[in-house]
C-alpha cells in the first residue's frame, strides 16, 4: 500500500513539474508575442511621428508684376521667370540691398515658384502687364521652420537659416503671407533634388507597372506549374528536386539575383517574377489538395477525362485560394527592395513614367534613395512614403483576407 501512494505522490509530482513547465512556457511565450507587438507598436509610432509632417507644405504669397519686359518673344517658356520671383521679393523687402543679403533673401522661395509662374503665364497669356498675388512654394529650411524643426535659438552657425532670414520670414507670419496647407506635390509629382518639389508619383506608377507585367507573367505560369505538379507529375527524383527548388527559393534572400540589368518596369518584373512564382506554385498546390477527392471520382465516373476533370471541376474551386496566394505575393513583391537595388533599379528619374519602355523607379527604392539625402527635409518625406507603402501592404493583404472568407468552401 505504501509502495501505491509513493507511487501516486512521484506520479502527481511528476504532473506537477509539467504543469508547471507548460505554464512557465505559456508565459515566455505571452511576454515574447507582446514584446514584439510593443516594438511593432513602437516602430509605427516613430514613423507616424515623423512622417505626418510630410503632408503639409509651406506656402508663401508673393505679389508679382508680370513686366512685359521680360516676355520679349512669342514663346512664352523662355522667358525669364525667376526674375519675376526676384523682383516680388525685393519689393517686399528693399533693405536687401548687398549681393549676400539678396541671394539669402531669394533662397527663402523654391525653385519650383518660377515653374508656378511660366505654367499660370502659359495657360493665360493675358497676365502679361499684370500685378497677380500669388501663393508659391517656399524654401525647405523655411518649411522646416514653420514645422518646428528649427531652433531659432540656436546659434547662427547650427541652424540653415541666418538672422536675417529668420526676421524677414517673421515679418511674413505676422502680415499673413506664410500659411500651410495640404501637400498635393507629395503625390503629384515626381522625384527632385529639392525637398519641397519632391513627391512620390513616379515611384507610385513604376510600382504599378512593375506589379501588372508581374501579375501577367507570375500567375499564369504558377498556376499551370502548381496543377502540373500536383495533377499530372509523376512521383520521381525530378519532381523531388523541383519542389525542393521551390521552397528553397521561397525562403532564400530574395536580394541573391544579382543580374545587372537597367531600370526599367518590364525587365524589373522579371526578377520580382521569379521571385513571386514559388508563393503562387506552393498556395496552389495548397488549394488544389483542399479540394475532395470525390469531386475528381464524380467527375471521372460520368466520362470526363483527367484534362477536362481538372480545368473543368478541380481548377475553378481551387481558384479563390490561388487568388488569395496571389495577391500575397504581390504584396511581397511591392516591398521588396533588396532585387531592385541589385538590377540597378537606383536611379534619380524625375519624369513620370508613362509605359513600360519608360525608366522608372519604385516606391521601395524611392524610400532607399530619399533616407540616403543629407537634406533634412527628407527625413519626413521619407516615413511618409513608408507610411503610404505600409498602407498598401495592408491593404493588400487585408483584400486576400477578405477574398479567402467570402469564397472560402467548407467542405
Amino acid at each position: 500500500m505504501n509502495k501505491g501512494v509513493q507511487a501516486t505522490e512521484t506520479i502527481n509530482k511528476g504532473l506537477r513539474r509539467r504543469y508547471r513547465a507548460e505554464q512557465r512556457f505559456k508565459r515566455l511565450g505571452i511576454a515574447a508575442i507582446s514584446s514584439a507587438l510593443f516594438f511593432l507598436a513602437f516602430l509605427f509610432v516613430s514613423i507616424f511621428s515623423k512622417g505626418y509632417p510630410a503632408f503639409q507644405q509651406t506656402y508663401m504669397q508673393l505679389d508679382v508684376v508680370f513686366s512685359e519686359d521680360v516676355f520679349t518673344g512669342e514663346n512664352l517658356a523662355t522667358a525669364n521667370y525667376p526674375k519675376l520671383v526676384k523682383q516680388s521679393m525685393s519689393s517686399m523687402f528693399p533693405e536687401a540691398t548687398s549681393r549676400k543679403d539678396k541671394r539669402d533673401l531669394y533662397q527663402m522661395v523654391s525653385s519650383g515658384a518660377s515653374f508656378t509662374l511660366q505654367d499660370m503665364v502659359t495657360a493665360d497669356p493675358t497676365l502679361i502687364g499684370t500685378e497677380q498675388s500669388i501663393w508659391v512654394l517656399a524654401d525647405d529650411d523655411i518649411d522646416m521652420f514653420m514645422k518646428g524643426k528649427i531652433d531659432p535659438s540656436k546659434p547662427q552657425s547650427e541652424r540653415r537659416l541666418n538672422d536675417k532670414q529668420l526676421e524677414w520670414i517673421n515679418s511674413l507670419i505676422a502680415a499673413g503671407k506664410v500659411e500651410k496647407r495640404f501637400n498635393t506635390v507629395l503625390f503629384t509629382a515626381g522625384d527632385s533634388r529639392e525637398p519641397e518639389l519632391a513627391g512620390i508619383l513616379g515611384a507610385a506608377q513604376g510600382s504599378l507597372l512593375t506589379l501588372m507585367i508581374t501579375l501577367a507573367l507570375s500567375f499564369p505560369i504558377g498556376v499551370a506549374a502548381a496543377v502540373y505538379l500536383e495533377e499530372f507529375a509523376p512521383a520521381n527524383k525530378w519532381t523531388d528536386m523541383i519542389e525542393i527548388n521551390i521552397n528553397n527559393q521561397r525562403g532564400e534572400d530574395n536580394g541573391s539575383n544579382e543580374i545587372q540589368l537597367s531600370f526599367y518596369a518590364t525587365l524589373s518584373s522579371l526578377v520580382l517574377t521569379l521571385m513571386t512564382l514559388p508563393t503562387i506554385i506552393i498556395a496552389g498546390r495548397a488549394s488544389l489538395k483542399s479540394v475532395p477527392p470525390s469531386v475528381r471520382e464524380a467527375a471521372l465516373g460520368v466520362g470526363a477525362s483527367k484534362l477536362q476533370t481538372i480545368t473543368h471541376h478541380v481548377l475553378p474551386l481551387a481558384l479563390p485560394g490561388m487568388l488569395t496566394g496571389t495577391i500575397i505575393g504581390m504584396a511581397q513583391a511591392l516591398g521588396e527592395t533588396a532585387p531592385l537595388l541589385m538590377i540597378g533599379m537606383v536611379a534619380f528619374i524625375v519624369d513620370v513614367p508613362s509605359s513600360i519602355t519608360d525608366p522608372a523607379t519604385a516606391l521601395p527604392v524611392q524610400i532607399f534613395l530619399w533616407s540616403d539625402s543629407p537634406e533634412r527635409a527628407f527625413t519626413e518625406r521619407t516615413s511618409a512614403a513608408i507610411m503610404i507603402l505600409l498602407t498598401f501592404l495592408i491593404f493588400m493583404n487585408a483584400t486576400a483576407v477578405v477574398l479567402r472568407k467570402k469564397f472560402e468552401i467548407k467542405w
